[in-house]
């Protein structure tokens, strides 16, 4: 039965703020009216066998590959056999129906165990317990490493896969003998993936294996149908294109294995790579470059699907014209089919692959297949073509085609194009051709595409039909070679035609659609070489994307590409382009949309990179496959540098044990498929001049495949420099890469003057949850130091699935909620911005943290800025520069900036009318905003901020001398005393235990509303980066559940001052640490001071606090103000983007939606922070004012959840259903920072808040 789950469309694509979830709970329904299962896929009895007629002998061309590669796997039609009377051994208490995760289902066999021990003539024969009269089946392993190795033994067996070959006659007595036959299969060990077949009758075997063994053996027993003669074929010789090889020529593979489970086939029947290009009738249409207007069809749209669970389940001759699928469900395409509601639902693993491993091999059961159907006709104006190819952009994992009933091809490599040459297979002039796709979750490709990401299955780009006429492009090479001068260059444009002897025409346009050349070029051969020479043409940067367009057109056909002239290299050990030295501000974006995973519509796309634009990056790394093909095209248009990525990873291999390299990357088996994506990759995207680097993959150890794939794409295309991580020496790559390295230790490396290459963080600053900290002091050092280029954040945004509670309510899933074992939890939302990839606070910062601009010092009215950009001045920018005290500001007034300050030069504003003397704390505030629109921002638009104190903060004690001489209104109760302010504020405590435990004010003295006194508190919920980090320490500590005891409370008056002194100490239970306390209440009548003195102590103490604070619950806030950073979250190591200035909002307004709750909402650098039940005048609606003065870290935070609402609750849907009336307050004097350590390094010292020191802080309250 098909089952779907039901993702709803979002509301908007950008909110800044997203729910999301625990568990996924879904209402699993067909998606079709219910109907009898083909009997085909019934299991089966153990009285009887199921009656299945086979395709006639040799009817071999309309088979699927399945049925093909397992004809001998049909039973025979029973017709003499009476119910319950089976020729095969009798079932034994071991026997069991093959149904397990690991085995195969769909011929229905039964399983028979036998014991083996092979003796040491290594041979053995199986015993018979049925009838004398046997047939005689041969068994012979190729397992050549388990016969020859001498340090494994039986549990070998266990984790290879063995190759068995079978070989049959049949007595002369047997009704209508098959001629002989024989059968290459494979046993997946330990439970059999793929049946081992014999002819029905009592079993003889020899199994010849290594002497002095013993193991198990399961054989799958079933009534079958040998292969007859006319089914054994060779691989044909490839055919012309005009004439291509029928499907029935094509069938038979290495070992009888099928396509996707066969190291040997990664294309079947596809045409070589090239270029992504569409053909035009005309250059006006060619450059004008939409494929609407192009010389195809695009098949993408809804079309038919039915999903088995495994390739030899479900319907068979679906691909057959005939076949009617009118109770098919649609499906949209491109799609992935576990995002509409099809199959298991998504599943996530970061390494581990999610089915057993067993390279090349996937299961033969537990790989679900999921069948297309589509009909289209031949658009009239695409009829005058003489070839035309099926195109597909992307499929996962492998697929094969079917066009109007035959075969045309198979092809793999999930995130490569894949182009068949279907001529002969299109009926141009019918109304209807019949197009089938056969697509498998798994295939061996899948080894090495284990990236970190959902697992998601379909046609999920685009599938497009392609018209040429007779004489065509085949493809196009495009080099700009610029002279060492950096200013003339050489166009080098090489054409390879489908015929000698053709004309080339050439254009050329600029920006203003004017012709620079305008030439034919010819040549006796198919590939046509062009080469001019251009006078200072406008060179192409990120930031100075300046683009050409080149029309090439032989015959009808037309070809546009735009491209830029720009050169990469190494100077002196520096990355340079066009000579000029370049840092990378980049970030890795995985291609994910909430509701369709890999499929991502083009708007979005854009949208994506448009916002990276708008937050100050550069680059981009396509984690970690090449993408989208139109995505280089708007990183061409927008000016992005782009780190194109092959299609390559196999992370899950360090997990299985032994050398991980030896897997795959250091296998020359798979030298063939590593080479096929390094190929792909270079030869579809090399005209692209965003593209600055190649990368080889990522976190696939290293091996020779790797240096194979570097000599290919050199060969190819020898302008770029080639990236891989895991050439940890640079023995192949270009460049020095790392992941995750600390500051100290890149900065090591930079100053090791015998490495001559530059170092590039191609993953960093892990934005998991809230994080990441400590970006600030990455990029101080890539400017620093000249050879570290800079890096790629990890990542662009968190990959939820948009899904639905069991309240209906909508929500953001990670791993595990669709119910996928294994899985690696929410460390798929890691990203700069939410699911729904609206920017999160981690995208403030690290845009903060990029700006072309800063801000160096300030003497006087002179201001020093320093010209981050690589190319570009300053000259279309403008400053406004204000000032801002906790009192009043003054922005918006203009600042000239000096013409013409050359990159990475500095240069100094003069700032006039400024005040020479502020009586309180005051702030420079310089903004740097756009003169110009731009393609991803409008005039004015802020790109760099900066602000810099003129004066410090007033102390408490300065504050304290402000006081009226007044003295408070004091009553005494039984256990209690309360206190009367000026202000009408009214303070109560315990004469018991001292404990602030009573606030109200005049109007309604008995309203309190403390709903938790105050307490010394340590702890906050774990962040996803403390889990990683100081975490573990803070839970095993118990910190978050330390008690305050009181031991002590002395009372004092005098002076016009109240005093109450406690005395006590905080800890936790179970363990022998504490930290001792003074807290001193001293209340005049303007405030109530807080002093608290605490000195840590005992075993088991943690090396850190999470925070040193106060917590407490209050009534009535709605409104909070503040004087300090804003008007975003901010900690101590995460602070930069958030400026200083007074602040107001609502109390939900503080809090950070995460899509995996955590500590948020912090507020750092506070001065002063008042608690409102409304907006008003200073006294109007305020309930407390708290006030730090001087103090360098002071923050609080306000929300209506605890800190164990926080750490128990998964989703935002679970916490919202906690949410409290009262608030929870947090007015802490120091924060441990965040860091990186979800992956990475943990909090730099400087912003961890050390246990080995005695704290003394103080606050005011009124």
């Amino acid at each position: 039965m098909l089952v779907r789950w039901f993702p709803e469309s979002l509301p908007s694509p950008r909110r800044p703020r997203l729910c999301c979830p625990k568990r996924a709970q879904f209402q699993w329904t067909s998606t079709r009216p219910a109907r009898q299962r083909p009997q085909e896929n019934l299991p089966i009895s153990r009285g009887s066998l199921p009656s299945l007629k086979s395709s006639p002998a040799g009817d071999t061309a309309s088979q699927s590959p399945t049925d093909r590669n397992l004809a001998d796997l049909q039973p025979l039609v029973e017709s003499s056999r009476a119910p319950g009377q089976l020729a095969s051994p009798p079932l034994s208490n071991q026997s069991k129906q093959i149904w397990a995760t690991g085995s195969h289902s769909a011929q229905h066999l039964l399983t028979c165990s036998y014991d083996l021990h092979v003796t040491p003539d290594a041979t053995s024969v199986l015993g018979s317990p049925r009838r004398p009269a046997r047939i005689a089946a041969g068994l012979t392993s190729d397992l050549a490493s388990l016969r020859d190795s001498t340090d494994h033994g039986t549990d070998a067996l266990n984790a290879n896969a063995i190759h068995l070959s079978m070989a049959w006659e049949f007595p002369a007595s047997f009704p209508a003998p098959p001629a002989p036959g024989r059968l290459h299969s494979v046993l997946m060990a330990p439970n059999s993936s793929l049946p081992h077949t014999c002819p029905e009758g009592d079993l003889s075997a020899e199994l010849v294996i290594r002497p002095h063994t013993r193991l198990r053996v399961d054989l799958n027993v079933a009534h079958l149908e040998p292969p007859t003669s006319q089914s054994r074929r060779a691989r044909p010789r490839r055919s012309s294109s005009r004439d291509p090889p029928s499907a029935a020529q094509t069938t038979v593979q290495p070992n009888q294995i099928p396509d996707w489970s066969n190291l040997k086939v990664i294309h079947r029947n596809t045409l070589p790579p090239r270029s992504h290009f569409f053909s035009y009738n005309s250059d006006a249409d060619a450059l004008v470059n939409d494929p609407g207007r192009a010389r195809s069809l695009l098949l993408s749209g809804l079309w038919g699907f039915d999903l088995a669970e495994s390739p030899f389940g479900g319907p068979r001759d679906f691909y057959k014209p005939d076949f009617d699928n009118a109770e098919w469900p649609l499906i949209k395409v491109p799609g992935m089919w576990q995002c509409q509601g099809f199959g298991k639902g998504p599943q996530y693993t970061n390494v581990n692959y999610p089915f057993p491993v067993n390279p090349p091999h996937v299961p033969f059961d537990d790989n679900e297949c999921g069948r297309y159907i589509t009909r289209f006709a031949v658009p009239d104006q695409l009829k005058d073509g003489t070839q035309w190819r099926l195109r597909f952009e992307g499929v996962d994992s492998s697929f094969t085609v079917w066009l109007n009933g035959r075969e045309v091809g198979y092809s793999q490599g999930s995130r490569n194009p894949s182009e068949f040459d279907v001529t002969s297979y299109l009926d141009v002039d019918s109304v209807e051709n019949y197009l089938a796709v056969e697509v498998y979750q798994r295939c061996d490709g899948s080894y090495i595409e284990d990236q970190d990401q959902w697992w998601l299955s379909g046609i999920f780009r685009d599938v497009w039909l392609h018209s040429f006429p007779s004489i065509r492009i085949e493809d196009f090479h495009v080099q700009t070679k610029i002279d060492d001068d950096y200013i003339d260059a050489t166009l080098d444009v090489t054409v390879q035609l489908n015929v000698p002897q053709a004309r080339v025409a050439l254009k050329l346009l600029d920006d203003d659609g004017k012709a620079i050349i305008d030439d034919v070029h010819s040549s006796d051969q198919t590939i046509v070489p062009c080469q001019h020479r251009l006078k200072s043409p406008k060179k192409w940067t990120a930031e100075e994307p300046n683009l050409y367009t080149l029309i090439l057109s032989v015959g009808t056909v037309y070809v546009s590409q735009k491209i830029g002239f720009r050169r990469t290299e190494l100077i002196g050990g520096v990355f340079c382009v066009n000579g000029s030295p370049v840092k990378i501000r980049g970030v890795n974006r995985h291609e994910h949309h909430p509701e369709s995973g890999r499929t991502v519509p083009y708007d979005f796309l854009k949208d994506d990179l448009l916002q990276m634009k708008f937050y100050n990056i550069n680059a981009l790394r396509t984690s970690h496959y090449i993408n989208d093909p139109r995505l280089y095209e708007i990183a061409n248009e927008i000016g992005l540098w782009v780190l194109d990525e092959a299609d390559l990873e196999c992370h899950g291999f360090g997990e299985v044990g032994g050398d991980p390299a030896s897997f795959t990357s250091d296998n020359p088996d798979w030298k063939e498929a590593y080479v096929d994506r390094a190929k792909q990759m270079v030869t579809r995207d090399k005209n692209h001049p965003c593209i600055i680097m190649w990368s080889l993959g990522n976190e696939s150890f290293y091996g020779r495949n790797h240096q194979a794939m570097y000599d290919e794409i050199k060969r190819v295309d020898p302008s770029r420099l080639i990236h891989y991580e895991g050439d940890q020496d640079a023995q192949t790559a270009d460049v020095f890469s790392r992941m995750y390295t600390s500051v100290s230790d890149m900065i090591k490396h930079a100053g090791e003057r015998e490495w001559k290459k530059p170092f590039v963080m191609c993953e960093f600053a892990h934005a998991m949850g809230n994080g990441p900290g400590a970006i600030k002091e990455y990029i101080e050092a890539f400017y620093k130091y000249p050879r570290l280029m800079g890096g790629f954040v990890w990542e662009w945004a968190n990959h939820g699935l948009k899904a639905k509670n069991a309240d209906g309510e909508d929500y953001m899933a990670y791993g595990g909620d669709f119910g996928d074992d294994p899985n690696d939890y929410n460390f798929v939302m890691d990203g700069l911005c939410f699911a729904n990839h609206g920017p999160g606070p981690g995208l403030w910062e690290y845009a903060k943290a990029i700006e072309p601009v800063q801000v160096t010092g300030v003497n006087g009215l002179e201001v020093e800025i320093v010209n981050r950009y690589d190319f570009l001045t300053l000259d279309h920018l403008e400053c406004y520069w204000g000032f801002i005290t906790d009192r009043e500001q003054v922005i918006g007034r203009h600042v000239q900036i000096p013409k013409g300050i050359k990159p990475h030069a500095k240069a100094k504003l003069v700032v006039g009318g400024m005040p020479r003397a502020f009586a309180s704390e005051a702030w420079l505030r310089l903004e740097f905003v756009l003169g110009k629109r731009t393609p991803w921002a409008y005039p004015g638009h802020v790109v760099a901020v900066s602000q810099v104190p003129l004066s410090r903060p007033r102390s408490l004690t300065m504050l304290k001398t402000l006081s009226s001489p007044a003295v408070p209104g004091i009553k005494r109760t039984e256990g209690a005393i309360k206190v009367v302010l000026t202000n009408g504020t009214i303070f109560g405590f315990s004469q018991v235990t001292g404990a602030f435990n009573f606030l109200s004010n005049q109007n309604q003295p008995e309203h309190n509303l403390i709903t938790e006194a105050p307490a010394l508190d340590f702890y906050r919920a774990l962040t996803d980066n403390d889990r990683g980090g100081h975490g573990k320490e803070w839970i095993d500590c118990r910190l978050h559940q330390t008690r305050n005891h009181y031991t002590k409370v002395t009372t004092r008056e005098g002076n016009g001052v109240l005093e109450i002194i406690v005395e006590g100490r905080v800890a936790p239970p179970v363990l022998a640490w504490s930290v001792d306390t003074v807290t001193t209440y001293t209340i005049t009548a303007d405030f109530c001071s807080v002093r608290i003195k605490a000195k840590p102590r005992g075993q088991l103490l943690p090396t850190t606090f999470a925070r040193f604070g106060l917590t407490f619950g209050l009534k009535d806030v709605r409104i909070v103000e503040w004087f300090g950073r804003g008007y975003g979250e901010s900690y101590c190591d995460k602070k930069e983007s958030q400026h200083m200035n007074t602040y107001g909002t609502t109390v939900d307004g503080l809090f950070t939606n995460y899509d995996f709750p955590q500590d948020c909402g912090n507020r750092t650098d506070v001065r002063w922070v008042e608690l409102r039940e409304d907006w008003g005048a200073e006294l109007e609606g305020r309930l407390l004012r708290a006030r730090f003065g001087d103090h360098d870290g002071a923050s609080f935070s306000a929300m209506h959840y605890t800190t164990k609402d926080l750490d128990e609750c998964t989703h935002p849907y679970e916490l919202r259903k906690r949410k409290r009336e009262d608030t929870v307050v947090r007015l802490d004097w120091y924060h441990h920072g965040l860091g990186t350590a979800s992956c990475g390094p943990a909090t730099l010292p400087q912003y961890q808040l050390r246990t080995d020191q005695e704290f003394e802080v103080e606050l005011l309250l009124d």
